[in-house]
């Protein structure tokens, strides 16, 4: 009988090694091997492979994942890779086992980002089409108008697109709240930006369900309650890969 074929970078993230993005980046690295070999982008294993990155053997094991809510400083950087980055917040969260953001918070920025070693919930919440909402409150160089909160609600041009509607609240006369449901490239900055203001402090207080309590620097481990509840908001949400357009 034939053995079950799945793609290499699906298999990565389903085993909770890194995401499927995280995947490609490192077949396409030439840092992936299958049986000694280095495979192309799209090839397929079996759960008899032997599958090695940086030459190290990886194993499927099953376990019970980590799902963490930390409050990223600024400065740190979200990547896995630990050779390229030094102020990487792999390195800085010292975690004792292999785990990885969800998604990304840009280096001068700060607040929540989740970091787990679940591939499969990794990509549900990736997919911007899943409309999954995230919550920002930043402060920006000169007073807020309504005319700033109306256009900035209502979507702006930005990287050949125009953003979608969100919701924007006037806070304090530098300072205002938006939620936005997708993800793109230094979104908020650019959106200011092209209004003409600047952005000087940004942090992100929600993703979806999971709402910043921890200082900076720190972490937790999130509770059953955040965990069914995430659940219930991620059901029917697609896992498969879309390919993002690259900015």
């Amino acid at each position: 009988m034939e053995k079950p074929l799945t793609r290499l970078n699906k298999y990565l993230s389903e085993i909770g090694y890194c995401s499927r993005r995280a995947a490609d980046k490192l077949i396409e690295q030439g840092r992936v091997t299958i049986n000694g070999e280095i495979p192309e982008m799209g090839a397929k294993v079996t759960p008899d492979d032997k599958i090695y990155v940086d030459g190290r053997l990886v194993e499927h094991v099953d376990k019970e994942f980590t799902y963490l809510a930390f409050n990223k400083p600024v400065g740190i950087v979200c990547t896995t890779d630990t050779r390229v980055e030094k102020n990487n917040i792999i390195d800085y969260i010292g975690y004792h086992k292999r785990i990885f953001p969800i998604g990304r918070l840009d280096k001068p920025s700060e607040g929540l980002i989740l970091l787990t070693d679940d591939g499969d919930i990794v990509n549900k919440i990736l997919r911007a089409s899943n409309n999954h909402e995230k919550e920002y409150v930043v402060t920006v160089d000169k007073p807020i108008s309504q005319t700033f909160v109306k256009r900035m609600s209502n979507g702006v041009p930005v990287l050949d697109t125009v953003t979608r509607k969100c919701k924007v609240e006037k806070l304090g006369s530098y300072e205002f709240k938006i939620v936005l449901t997708q993800g793109l490239n230094r979104q908020i900055r650019r959106m200011c930006e092209f209004l003409d203001y600047e952005v000087k402090k940004l942090k992100r207080v929600r993703i979806m369900n999971i709402k910043l309590d921890v200082p900076v620097g720190k972490y937790r481990e999130l509770t059953k309650g955040e965990m069914q509840e995430l659940q219930k908001l991620l059901q029917g949400s697609t896992k498969e890969f879309k390919p993002r357009r690259k900015t």
